[in-house]
């Protein structure tokens, strides 16, 4: 698919110009949080280890310094139907426009099973926002047969639509940009309409980013980089990964696959992905 393309530079800087950044609430996060832009937009993950009032309190906190804020909820960890009553509540008071619904890793707390029933009660009671964001997968996932992958991404498009709002499919991690492409090709033929932000890891020291990766069972990813060593050394710059390895060849088609913006893993590596973005916005304006 990208051998007689050149990656597409226009697209490429306007993808990273608008790039939301998302922090796991770990103990650096404030400290990492200073390294970002002013007014940036950035996701914050709910954590499994905490709660999902522990997210609210870091969108808000963020908030108050001025950036955008887009809390994730997990459907696992909402314990009740008055906890969604109540977390409709505090994203009205905080003024949250946009947020991301996953099924999560947590065990199961309340009456809610994976992301479509979650999003379901959640559209009943028509909460004052403009977007809902959900997880999707191209390199599949560790515990949930692509089948049924597929079924609930149609079912959560057609709840978020149905409901009247708008919504955004981010690709979980994969490192194989071909294969994102392929995936994306075919969900889009298949009636995915959804824009998709690309979820692309950002510039992480090496061995964090494969720790981590083995850590959330990202098996697929790990295997091509084993059994493809030629394209694992190009990947896989000295000290740190690329980013632009991925984002470079997918912004060649973006517009046909319908890829309109980039969620950046930054597992908290602000400063040096940051670094990384500015580097690149300025070489290719150049």
């Amino acid at each position: 698919m990208f051998e007689n393309n050149r990656p597409d530079k226009k697209i490429q800087q306007q993808l990273l110009e608008g790039m939301t950044y998302e922090l796991i609430p770990l103990k650096n996060v404030h400290d990492q949080a200073k390294f970002l832009p002013q007014n940036s937009t950035m996701s914050v993950t709910c954590s499994p280890a905490k709660t999902i009032d522990d997210t609210l309190d870091l969108c808000e906190s963020f908030s108050a310094d001025g950036h955008i804020t887009i809390p994730h909820f997990a459907a696992r960890m909402v314990e009740s139907e008055e906890h969604v009553d109540s977390i409709i509540d505090r994203v009205h008071k905080l003024g949250i426009r946009k947020i991301f619904v996953i099924g999560g890793d947590a065990d199961q707390r309340g009456p809610f099973y994976d992301a479509p029933s979650f999003l379901q009660a959640l559209v009943a009671r028509k909460p004052d926002i403009d977007t809902i964001g959900i997880g999707s997968y191209p390199d599949g996932h560790a515990d949930i047969p692509n089948s049924s992958l597929d079924q609930a991404l149609f079912e959560k498009q057609e709840i978020i639509l149905g409901a009247g709002y708008e919504g955004y499919i981010a690709t979980q991690m994969c490192f194989d940009a071909k294969k994102i492409a392929e995936w994306l090709s075919e969900i889009r033929e298949a009636g995915i309409s959804l824009p998709c932000h690309l979820g692309v890891p950002g510039a992480v020291d090496t061995k964090r980013l494969l720790t981590i990766s083995l850590r959330l069972g990202i098996g697929h990813s790990t295997r091509f980089l084993k059994k493809n060593r030629a394209t694992a050394l190009r990947l896989l710059s000295p000290g740190k990964y690329d980013p632009n390895k991925l984002l470079s060849p997918l912004s060649r088609n973006a517009l046909d696959l319908g890829i309109t913006g980039v969620h950046c893993f930054t597992f908290n590596s602000v400063d040096t992905t940051e670094e990384w973005r500015q580097k690149v916005i300025k070489k290719l304006s150049s």
